[in-house]
């Protein structure tokens, strides 16, 4: 008979090596073990992409100016083969990357990480004269319409922009003649200023945690007196709910590159905890081995991707010991890592109504006789038309959350259409409604689990408790009595 104690000396070698490598990192480097939601740090990487000829290249990069909610804690340039200075003119400071020859595709980065400031300080005033902003015929009578209709309803200069964007959002005669020349944004600036008031276009970043390739969106910035207030021109008002960083106000331009062509920039923002990771990632910065060496568009990436070996764990837990039964092994899984994308209720909407209408329809498929390859493919592109249709539908009547439904995998959603399917037709639809809630079952399970803010925190900052899992799975593995659901079926042999 086969001895256990080999197979339990390596369970335990790798719990304690998953805990105590987990300890060491703690204790080295001050990460936390449990988040902290009141602070956070706010990592923004900007990605500057051009194509160089091989010429001299001069490329600069804005950043942002000094702001009264947020706090700069660290900053840093990347880019192979170029040279780096900051650059600092009439308080504006800019990166400038430079390099003698080059040629093909290029790549920069610079990364910052904010935190919310404690202390407020008084934002700097306007400088220069008051501002004027001459139109040309038939634009000036449009603006002083505008500015005439505006300014008995508003109360001071915020309270005008307002009123001024709604009148710009109605698309009326007047605002529209003014929108072929002009942004929203920049058209209300310009009436601002027409009237006597300091107005200007900021472009900033929404700072939303795991967002990549993210542009920047204009904001329109007006002096009050006492401080710049900012107004958001699609909703009228800043949304309270939502933190936004301004990455640049007036002059001069986001990016200007010499030397280059086809130049675009654009953003990535992760959230992480304040104070114990922003220390830990600073100690932890010269490792080879750290996942916060990555760009920040792929640590955001690593934040889901750490999350599926806790899947995989409930996936066992559930199969081996309760019996649940589920179709595809692996793949409720994958629909509890995009319901972490869609939340809970309309990702589960979504996935159900989808996968009845696709059963519907490959029903259909099945009288064609075509092979595999081609039904599966065939497949691929009806849940690509219908997974478009209810977004169309869900935008048209108001349901935000039901545009969420892209981010499920349409080829692992074309699998399970298949593959129910097919247990449709040699076991009979209880199977399919058997097996299909099992899915969902596990789903759900999973991304309770996988939604914890704790274990999100865990196992991004300490991946060696990975090794734990795969010890609980391994141990689990082993496993070969009854699962629990059978119980019931062998109940009437315990007498």
């Amino acid at each position: 008979m086969e001895s256990r104690a080999p197979f339990l000396v390596l369970i335990a070698l790798l719990v304690a090596a998953g805990f105590s490598a987990a300890s060491y990192r703690h204790n080295t480097y001050d990460i936390p073990w449990l988040p902290r939601t009141d602070a956070q740090v706010w990592q923004i990487e900007a990605r500057v992409e051009l194509q160089t000829q091989g010429d001299s290249s001069h490329v600069y990069l804005t950043l942002p100016p000094e702001q009264s909610n947020w706090e700069l804690v660290n900053e840093a340039a990347a880019a192979s083969g170029w040279g780096f200075e900051l650059e600092t003119s009439d308080g504006q400071r800019r990166a400038h990357w430079t390099r003698r020859a080059s040629s093909g595709g290029q790549m920069l980065f610079y990364k910052l990480d904010f935190t919310p400031a404690e202390t407020a300080f008084a934002e700097p005033p306007p400088s220069g004269p008051e501002p004027t902003f001459a139109w040309n015929e038939p634009y000036n009578t449009a603006a002083q319409d505008l500015i005439e209709t505006a300014t008995p309803l508003s109360a001071d200069p915020q309270s005008l922009a307002v009123q001024l964007l709604q009148l710009v959002n109605s698309r009326g005669q007047n605002a529209n003649l003014l929108l072929d020349q002009y942004s929203p944004a920049q058209t209300v600036v310009q009436l601002l200023r027409t009237s006597g008031h300091h107005a200007r276009v900021a472009q900033v970043i929404p700072l939303e945690d795991g967002r990549r390739r993210m542009s920047l969106i204009d904001f329109i910035q007006v002096w009050d007196g006492t401080t710049w207030r900012i107004i958001d021109p699609r909703q009228g008002v800043q949304r309270q709910d939502q933190p936004i960083l301004i990455w640049q106000a007036g002059a001069p331009g986001v990016l200007d590159v010499v030397g280059g062509t086809n130049s675009r920039v654009s953003f990535s923002v992760l959230s992480q905890t304040r104070s114990g990771l922003l220390v830990a990632q600073e100690k932890v910065g010269d490792l080879v081995l750290s996942l916060y060496n990555l760009p920040i568009a792929e640590q955001g990436m690593f934040k889901l991707i750490m999350l599926l070996p806790i899947g995989a764990l409930v996936v066992v837990l559930l199969r081996v010991l309760i019996g649940i039964r589920t179709s595809g092994t692996f793949m409720p899984v994958l629909i509890a890592l995009a319901f972490l994308q869609t939340e809970l209720l309309p990702g589960l909407v979504s996935f159900v109504l989808v996968v009845i209408m696709g059963l519907f329809i490959r029903s259909y498929l099945s009288s064609l006789n075509l092979l595999l390859v081609a039904r599966i493919a065939t497949l691929v592109i009806i849940v690509i038309g219908i997974i478009s249709i209810f977004s169309i539908i869900s935008y048209r009547l108001g349901l935000i959350e039901g545009l969420t439904i892209t981010f499920f995998p349409m080829i692992i959603l074309a699998w399970t259409i298949e593959r129910m399917s097919i247990i449709w037709e040699e076991e009979g639809p209880k199977e399919v409604f058997v097996q299909g809630s099992g899915s969902l079952l596990v789903a759900i399970a999973a991304y309770l689990l996988m939604n914890v803010k704790v274990i999100e925190h865990l196992v991004f900052n300490f991946p060696e408790l990975h090794l734990i899992s795969l010890a609980l799975v391994m141990l689990v593995g082993r496993y070969t009595g009854y699962r629990l659901l059978e119980l019931k079926r062998f109940a009437a042999f315990k007498d």
